[in-house]
């Protein structure tokens, strides 16, 4: 419970004592506890009290206590200074710290490294904590140097902060229906392993991911550290290397979370749960694989109030989105979105998903795995332990009576021939397929034994897509891109004579990448008469894309050079994401 609630329930502080403290730590900085002494709304005493329950951890009162010049001399200003630190009492090789935040891993880490000491951090009021400073160090209010404190302590401390926004599974979501109840004050073992450093910054870089808008985290073990990486908008970038001493130790945090064996370390395994970080509901899938030095754990985040499930918000273009439109308003037949992991499939057919559901529409999902629930809809998690596949759910889907049917992906013979057959027999069919183009998914069908006569009289359209940054509008200037880059990209000059190109400089608002959020580029091929007679004919990719081109299909690379002629992405993002059909 956060030190706020914890003083309410006390009746410590009532809600407008809290809210006026609050406003007075987002105007002067600090933590809670040292403006509230510092508005006296509360006794420094009565703050050690609570900050003790609340971390969990033996706290100190450092009012009256006289401490030996030689354990001050254990560390000096610049360290205590660094990390608000007391030293307080030495016991052989044990030193005993009064600390304002004991649950800072790193700073215990640094003071253990630079005293080849062990730590043991006792808690204390911050402001009793500063006072102490003055009297042993000469130090001032302004007690951080900031120019001694390396970015990457400060990148931590800002996610250590973070961690206090993090709620857990399922009661994530309950915590917005009603408080938890309280808990009898007995010895919790669960509570005490909840409160340890390693779970207090496995916590923090999720909580900072979700902050910093990352689709996936990475915890990578090398020899001697763990690389830590967020992917956002698509690129990934290290964020921190915390010491290999920690590696088993975040492994089974995260295992713990995504309801894994932890005692399995030989083989890949998959979990997931929910958090709750301020207001934002995220999903997690977990994934572990065991490396050379150690399991590399992948955490995908899927953060609700990111996803629009709103087909004129994706980023169609006008002419292919009323392509796309046109298939999925069909009765009956197959409509595929294709591209890599990671492109955006999954949401483009939840949008149009939402856009066909009413209650007269039956629609049904075979999922693996259920991202987001859509209200209305009969979505399935397929499950292989139990023998429920694809395949499988496709045959009882079409003894349920129903309009349309969704599955994550056509990966083998066996399903994509239960999908033809269901839309041959009335049935609308949506679904996904691992391609770089909407052209080469027909040979990847065919490649997986699946008749070609039977595809061209069952496929309606292919929708082909990528997600591609979009230049930060805070920080985009205008450049000049030489006329051989662009002939060497296979890209018209003349195209783009008078037309500004734009760059990110990098800013504070997009983490100093240039970019900021992504947007979608698609290509749809409508399956005609013609296409169907190529199909038939089994025609390679090349004549079909030729053809499709012929018939005025978009394709990605022209969809993505629509977009640079707006302003919308950079130049090198375009060449990046898409190849040239010269």
């Amino acid at each position: 419970m956060k030190l706020g609630q914890m003083l309410l329930k006390a009746g410590l502080l009532d809600k407008d004592q809290l809210d006026n403290a609050l406003e007075h730590q987002k105007n002067e900085g600090g933590k809670l506890g040292y403006n509230l002494v510092k508005m006296n709304l509360i006794s420094e005493d009565k703050l050690n009290d609570y900050l003790a329950r609340q971390n969990r951890i033996e706290a100190i009162n450092l009012e009256g206590v006289e401490i030996p010049q030689d354990v001050l001399n254990l560390v000096s200003a610049k360290l205590a200074l660094r990390y608000e630190v007391i030293p307080v009492e030495r016991d052989g090789r044990k030193l005993v710290l009064a600390m304002a935040d004991p649950q800072n891993l790193f700073s215990i880490d640094d003071l253990r490294f630079s005293l080849s000491m062990e730590i043991e951090p006792h808690i204390c009021a911050s402001s009793m904590i500063k006072r102490a400073l003055h009297k042993y160090y000469g130090a001032t209010d302004a007690i951080v140097p900031v120019e001694d404190v390396e970015k990457v302590d400060e990148k931590e401390s800002e996610m250590l902060a973070a961690d206090d926004e993090l709620v857990v599974g399922d009661e994530a979501f309950f915590s917005l229906i009603e408080e938890e109840e309280e808990q009898e004050d007995e010895e919790d073992l669960s509570l005490e392993l909840s409160d340890s450093p390693v779970v207090k910054l496995v916590n923090s870089v999720i909580a900072d991911a979700v902050k910093r808008g990352a689709s996936d985290i990475h915890f990578e073990p090398f020899e001697k550290f763990i690389r830590i990486r967020y992917r956002i908008d698509g690129v990934l970038h290290e964020i921190m290397r915390p010491s290999r001493k920690y590696r088993q130790a975040m492994v089974s945090r995260l295992k713990i979370l995504g309801d894994m064996n932890i005692a399995e370390h030989n083989l890949p395994q998959d979990g997931r749960t929910k958090v709750r970080v301020g207001e934002r509901f995220v999903d997690m899938r977990l994934s572990t694989l065991p490396t050379l030095f150690g399991e590399k754990v992948e955490v995908r985040l899927l953060d609700r109030s990111k996803v629009q499930l709103n087909l004129d918000v994706l980023g169609f273009d006008e002419d292919t989105l009323y392509q796309f439109r046109r298939g999925i308003k069909r009765p009956y037949g197959i409509v595929l979105v294709t591209g890599p992991s990671g492109s955006g499939k999954t949401t483009t057919l939840y949008s149009a998903l939402t856009e066909l559901n009413d209650v007269g529409v039956n629609i049904m999902t075979a999922e693996n795995p259920v991202e987001f629930n859509l209200k209305g809809i009969n979505q399935v998690q397929m499950n292989a332990d139990v023998g429920l596949t694809f395949a499988k759910a496709l045959r009882a889907y079409l003894r349920q009576d129903p309009d349309i049917i969704m599955v994550g992906e056509i990966r083998d013979q066996e399903t994509s021939e239960i999908a033809i057959r269901a839309a041959l027999t009335g049935h609308l069919v949506l679904s996904t397929a691992h391609t770089n183009d909407a052209p080469s998914t027909i040979n990847r069908l065919v490649d997986m034994g699946t008749e070609p006569y039977m595809l061209s009289t069952s496929l309606v359209s292919i929708c082909s897509q990528r997600l591609i940054r979009k230049v930060c509008n805070n920080c985009k200037t205008p450049v000049m891109v030489p006329r051989e880059a662009m002939l060497e990209a296979g890209i018209d000059p003349e195209r783009f004579k008078g037309i500004t190109f734009y760059e990110g400089t990098g800013c504070s608002k997009c983490n100093q990448t240039g970019y900021s959020g992504r947007t979608g580029i698609y290509e749809v091929m409508q399956i005609d008469d013609e296409m169907r007679a190529l199909i038939e004919s089994d025609a390679n990719s090349v004549d079909l894309e030729k053809a499709a081109l012929r018939k005025g299909m978009i394709n990605l690379r022209e969809a993505a050079l629509r977009k640079l002629e707006k302003g919308i992405t950079t130049f090198d993002e375009v060449i990046r994401e898409t190849v040239s059909n010269v």
